[in-house]
């Protein structure tokens, strides 16, 4: 072997040697790095299950449940007073307030079409009279109502010598305030009366009465109620779900039963027990105008037969949201039966409350109650006056 030969074999066994010590410190590397990670785990395994049990220990700090305990009873201290408050605000509002609120659609839906009219003239001229009545129907109060309004409108600007389109817009509001107030009547229920209450499903008629009996139990008149709307089924468990909330009692019979029986049997209760008030529901059917007919003469029969003493006033119920189909129900209703009054609800909301100046023109009918809101005491007895101001009151 050569010295070159020598010299390459010891290169190689030190090479191989050098690749083993290596391995090894790689081996060992290797280990020591498992074996922190392993430790690592352990610790994060130790650490989690000491965080669970400490946090499944319960923490019971005495001072700060019962400071939290004083400022949630202060919340809600302050909470019920609010609360009062504002059941307490609604009651003193009254009825202008309550109406003005409800009418603010209605009066925009009036007023927006009168004065874009005006603002496209500048004299008044029959053109002008024709796009005002136009505005007018358009609002829901009707076309004989808007045709009489203008009519008048064209006399007063003649008899005042108007001249300017700007002073049109007051005397339509004053012409309107005064068809409002005309035939004004008061409703003086006498002891006792009875109250027939008419009109068709979905006027919230049931809820009505259920509002008239919380309005006169207030006054401390005695009120008995009558479910003689025996041909749909909730009206029945509706009133006496009424007459619960009122403290007031429901007579009634089985459903499909004979209405003229419920208001036999109401009529005697009346007299037996000396009520002040006894309020009639019937039932809403207009579909065939002579049954209805027929079974609301059954019903006056027996009233003025059996309780002739008792003042008997009727009254319609119409949802002021329908507009113009309130009207139509309002005259075929008439056919049928002597209405004494109406009764709008739901005129809080609408742009249609302009149909009650229609109904109360056109079928010389007074406006007894109208409904400004959802609340039991939201039945409110219609006044003209704060009607009309209400209604055009900026």
């Amino acid at each position: 072997m050569g010295i070159f030969d020598f010299l390459k074999k010891g290169k190689t066994e030190n090479n191989v040697i050098e690749d083993s010590i290596n391995i090894e410190e790689n081996k060992v590397e290797t280990t020591a790095e498992n074996t922190e990670d392993a430790a690592a785990e352990t610790v994060a395994e130790d650490t989690a299950d000491v965080v669970e049990n400490v946090t499944e220990i319960p923490v019971e700090d005495k001072d700060i449940n019962e400071k939290q305990e004083t400022i949630e009873e202060q919340i809600s201290a302050e909470e019920e007073k609010a609360s009062e408050v504002e059941e307490e605000e609604p009651a003193k509002m009254g009825f202008f307030s309550k109406i003005k609120s409800g009418l603010k659609k209605t009066r925009d839906n009036i007023m927006s079409g009168v004065e874009n009219v005006l603002k496209s003239f500048t004299t008044i001229d029959e053109e002008l009279y024709e796009e005002l009545e136009e505005a007018l129907i358009m609002a829901d109060i009707g076309v004989e109502t808007s045709v009489e309004i203008i009519d008048r409108l064209r006399q007063r600007v003649k008899e005042e010598k108007v001249h300017e389109v700007s002073e049109v817009k007051n005397l339509i509001v004053s012409i309107i305030s005064d068809m409002l107030k005309e035939d004004k009547s008061e409703l003086v229920l006498s002891s006792p009366s009875v109250i027939l209450v008419i009109g068709v499903n979905g006027v919230g008629k049931t809820t009505t009465i259920g509002k008239l009996a919380n309005n006169y139990k207030k006054q401390g008149k005695s009120v008995i109620l009558a479910a003689a709307d025996t041909f749909r089924a909730a009206a029945i468990d509706q009133l006496e779900i009424w007459g619960e909330r009122n403290g007031v009692p429901v007579i009634k019979h089985q459903e499909n039963s004979d209405p003229g029986a419920v208001v036999f049997d109401a009529v005697q209760s009346a007299k037996a027990r000396k009520a002040d008030i006894l309020i009639c529901d019937t039932a809403g059917r207009l579909h065939n105008k002579k049954n209805l007919m027929d079974e609301l003469a059954k019903i006056f029969k027996i009233i003025s037969r059996e309780y002739p003493e008792a003042q008997q006033e009727v009254f319609l119920v119409l949802d002021a949201t329908t507009g113009q189909n309130a009207l139509q129900q309002a005259k075929l209703f008439k056919e049928a039966a002597n209405i004494t009054g109406l009764v709008l609800t739901k005129l809080d909301g609408t742009a249609k409350g302009g149909i009650i100046i229609a109904i109360k023109n056109e079928l010389k009918i007074p406006v007894r109650y109208v409904g400004v809101g959802e609340g039991i005491d939201d039945l409110q007895p219609f006044d003209e006056d704060e009607f009309a101001r209400a209604l055009f009151e900026e």
